[in-house]
């Protein structure tokens, strides 16, 4: 996760501090703090509204060290979409109480404040109603396990089925852990969840699909290939092969291409780890593949993107396609939803 940590005290940074000592090594952290105030290790600035305006769609977090109007203030005018904008945290210089102040389920920002409180001593301040009388939330479910929500208003339907007391359905084409109380096999619920790739069934009256991010993509390419061209290629092969783009996980690719502009910015932009393996790996996945002298005389492997694809633990879904310098495969990874997972 990458967090930017925003301080405009002196006690407030020596906080903010503490919090990138903790969290290090998980999440990728960047210190701001109001130039009065600023230390080696922070950016100093020096307005609060055009330093949010920079951060806040490059942040997955956004964390304000300040009082609650500051930062209402400073994010107002760049909130769009609960489905797009950031966690946004808010807690007072002496770290008494942490604050989540938006995205608290689908951005994680409830899960992080509490945790944040947990490690600090603090009192994390909740407001959302699910997660004051300790309910199952439809958002948190679904960031926790990687799931794309398909339908926001069904998720709204749910939450408010679960806050009066109604039992709701579940289906699902994978395994299921720890499921709560509040759900039911029975098909003759008024709401309910479905966990597939298939969009298309709505087995209760309002149906909320979860569509797992479960498929890894294996690409080879020509050397210096745009990223437009690797995305369109692939865009066109995941339609063709009934692939929602959008479940993407991960890339997967030779080592060689580890530092090749054009995949590392399609990665970029659709959130996407890099995984990277060596020849001598690729040629000891197992499987029929589509195999090319040529790819080997240049790579030390005779397919590239297929055999990605399994060296993951990806089971094919999509064959070897072909176009514009750009060869792609994809693969289905294990998917199993817990609902006691939370995100951190």
């Amino acid at each position: 996760m990458t967090v930017s940590i925003i301080s405009v005290t002196e006690n407030g940074g020596i906080l903010s501090q503490k919090i990138c000592d903790i969290y290090s090594e998980i999440h990728y952290i960047t210190r701001y703090a109001f130039h009065r105030n600023c230390d080696e290790n922070a950016v100093p600035f020096s307005d609060i509204n055009s330093l949010t305006g920079d951060i806040f769609n490059k942040s997955e977090a956004v964390i304000f060290i300040c009082a609650c109007g500051i930062a209402v203030r400073s994010i107002a005018p760049f909130i769009k979409s609960k489905i797009t904008d950031p966690a946004v945290i808010v807690i007072d210089d002496a770290g008494r109480f942490v604050i989540p102040i938006l995205s608290g389920h689908l951005g994680g920002a409830n899960e992080l404040a509490k945790n944040i409180s947990e490690k600090i001593g603090a009192a994390a301040v909740i407001t959302t109603a699910t997660d004051i009388g300790g309910k199952f939330s439809p958002d948190s479910f679904a960031k926790a396990n990687n799931l794309i929500i398909s339908d926001l208003s069904a998720a709204k339907e749910i939450a408010s089925a679960v806050l009066k007391g109604e039992k709701i359905g579940l289906v699902s084409d994978y395994e299921c852990k720890n499921t709560p109380l509040e759900f039911s096999n029975d098909k003759q619920c008024r709401t309910g969840i479905c966990i597939s790739a298939d969009t298309s069934r709505k087995p209760f009256e309002i149906t909320l699909n979860l569509i797992p991010r479960n498929i890894i993509v294996g690409i080879g390419c020509k050397r210096n290939t745009l990223c437009f061209k690797i995305e369109k290629h692939i865009s066109d092969s995941l339609s063709a092969a009934g692939i929602d783009i959008r479940r993407l996980c991960g890339v997967a690719t030779i080592d060689i291409k580890a530092e090749e502009e054009g995949l590392l910015e399609f990665c970029k932009k659709h959130d996407l780890k890099l995984f990277t393996y060596s020849s001598e790996e690729l040629m000891k996945a197992d499987g029929k593949f589509t195999k090319s002298d040529f790819v080997l005389s240049h790579t030390g492997t005779d397919n590239v993107c297929e055999r990605s694809v399994v060296r993951h633990g990806g089971k094919p879904v999509m064959p070897k396609t072909s176009g514009d310098g750009v060869t792609a495969a994809a693969g289905e990874m294990p998917f199993e939803a817990d609902f006691e997972r939370k995100v951190l």
